[in-house]
């Protein structure tokens, strides 16, 4: 047997029809998602423990503090390097501060840092993520998580790489670990990035 559908019948369906795409509409646009700030949320502003040491940019525009489980690097007129290395020379933990030296802004800085990364010894470099209006002691700036393979020995490193303006310049710091011990080595790199001091 066949059903016939009034026209009132029709117009009802597609009432109900129309009210369900309202309501698909509005539960996607306000279901909650990942916070834009990401990992960024961790880092916070702080003055460095009194056990760690302090390293001053040549240019005396901004200090960098690291643990004493780490060691200074020497060879860099114009940065400050701070690692600690496994028993067969490979970086375990990596900080480098360095003074702005590009075309680098707080709004271009991600791509910046990628397109670097790309040109100078990766072979890929991948944003995880990014925010701007970063706090810093003495300034703020913008940041960029990201994970790059070397092209020699393909190695897998994860970093954040800060572009951070003070009242006189702006410099950049790096705190980077390999990607297998990143979420370890996370919370003592972010301590110091966020013990950074600008000037």
């Amino acid at each position: 047997m066949t059903t016939r559908i009034t026209r009132r019948g029709w117009q009802a369906l597609a009432a109900v029809a129309a009210m369900s795409i309202i309501t698909i509409t509005v539960v996607a646009f306000t279901l909650p998602g990942p916070s834009p700030r990401g990992e960024f949320h961790l880092l916070h502003p702080a003055a460095a423990p009194a056990s760690w040491r302090h390293v001053t940019l040549p240019d005396g525009t901004a200090v960098l503090s690291y643990p004493p489980s780490l060691r200074p690097l020497a060879g860099d007129k114009v940065a400050v390097s701070a690692a600690r290395r496994s028993p067969g020379g490979a970086f375990q933990l990596y900080l480098n501060a360095t003074p702005r030296q590009g075309t680098e802004t707080l709004h271009n800085w991600a791509a910046f840092r990628l397109k670097l990364l790309r040109a100078d010894d990766a072979a890929s470099a991948h944003q995880d993520a990014a925010a701007h209006g970063v706090q810093f002691r003495g300034g703020a700036g913008s940041c960029v998580i990201d994970d790059y393979h070397t092209r020699i020995g393909a190695h897998h490193y994860q970093e954040i790489a800060c572009l951070v303006q003070g009242h006189t310049s702006a410099s950049v710091i790096v705190a980077a670990a390999p990607a297998a011990t990143w979420a370890q080595a996370r919370p003592l790199l972010f301590q110091a990035v966020g013990a950074y001091l600008v000037r």
